[in-house]
């Protein structure tokens, strides 16, 4: 069962809704890295994910392709539904809601979640039938005598249209459909809320959504320059300490997400030994977790902008 408090509208404020109250509601996105049940819950579905997609290369490797098939769709289904549940787990955390139980998140995913397909289905079906209205005219313009005319009418207007609906799916579909979901929209709600933020607040919600992908990229910077950092200390403490011949190639790869084939493909020098096994794997969890945290922080302020919008929507009303 849902939670019935999922779905009770968010409280107005007595102070009425600032862009700079929203620029520091997305600021405060950086505490999803405190989310501790929502990492847990990525880290899970990325690992499961990873261990299917490993097990459908190696069947589709000995030329079966149902099994991998199979696999690697068990590994797309593993992987969005656990970042729905951990979705549902961010949202809880920016509306100042108890966290639910990792269990209840995942139960509430396997409910909701495919409202999320539902909408990017729908979204899909408007942009053919946006393209197949622009084609008509450029069809038109292969006409003798008046086509370069429509072929000038059309350029403008192309142009402005896909333009706008590019936009509009980067900065307000693609980031805001799954919030709007996790905070207990049906699919009818959903593209409502959407067609909205398009129809008045398009630049408003892309800006919000510019800060969102800029803070985003700086705490990515600083987990990587944590990891680079800590990865040559550790290198160097480990050939001095441990004593292992290693390449450095191989002690720093699985802080990148590197493994032995993609080394050995690159011609970088590789040591198939215990110690060379447990660096990649070791540098696999650094490089897991350093990529889930500014994913966090991107579900968070996506999050936070889906609530300030909603909340002005009720303003305005």
């Amino acid at each position: 069962m849902i939670p019935a408090a999922m779905f009770e509208p968010r409280p107005t404020p007595s102070s009425p809704r600032t862009p700079l109250r929203s620029l520091n509601e997305v600021l405060g996105s950086i505490e999803a890295v405190r989310n501790g049940r929502a990492l847990y819950v990525l880290l899970a579905t990325f690992s499961v994910a990873g261990l299917l997609l490993a097990m459908a290369e190696t069947a589709l490797a000995r030329d079966n392709a149902l099994w991998g098939a199979l696999q690697g769709g068990a590994a797309l289904t593993a992987a969005f539904y656990g970042s729905n549940a951990a979705g549902l787990l961010i949202m809880d955390q920016t509306r100042g809601q108890p966290l639910r139980e990792v269990g209840q998140a995942l139960r509430d995913a396997l409910a909701t979640a495919h409202r999320l397909l539902v909408v990017a289905l729908l979204v899909l079906l408007t942009l053919a039938l946006l393209v197949a209205a622009l084609l008509l005219p450029l069809a038109a313009s292969r006409l003798p005598l008046v086509g370069p005319w429509i072929f000038a009418l059309t350029v403008p207007v192309g142009v402005v249209l896909l333009g706008a609906a590019t936009l509009g799916v980067v900065a307000v579909v693609a980031p805001l459909a799954a919030p709007a979901i996790w905070a207990g929209c049906g699919v009818l709600d959903c593209l409502r809320f959407l067609r909205e933020q398009l129809r008045a607040r398009l630049l408003h919600a892309a800006l919000l959504m510019s800060a969102v992908s800029l803070l985003t990229a700086a705490v990515a910077g600083l987990v990587g320059f944590v990891v680079v950092s800590g990865g040559r200390a550790v290198a160097a403490l480990s050939v001095w300490v441990v004593g292992v011949d290693l390449p450095p190639q191989q002690l720093m790869a699985g802080l990148f997400g590197y493994g032995l084939r993609s080394l050995g493909a690159a011609g970088a020098p590789v040591a198939a030994s215990a110690h060379g096994m447990a660096a990649l794997i070791g540098g696999g969890v650094v490089f897991a977790l350093a990529l889930l945290l500014p994913g966090l922080v991107y579900l968070r302020g996506a999050c936070a902008v889906y609530l300030a919008l909603s909340e002005e929507a009720v303003g305005e009303e």
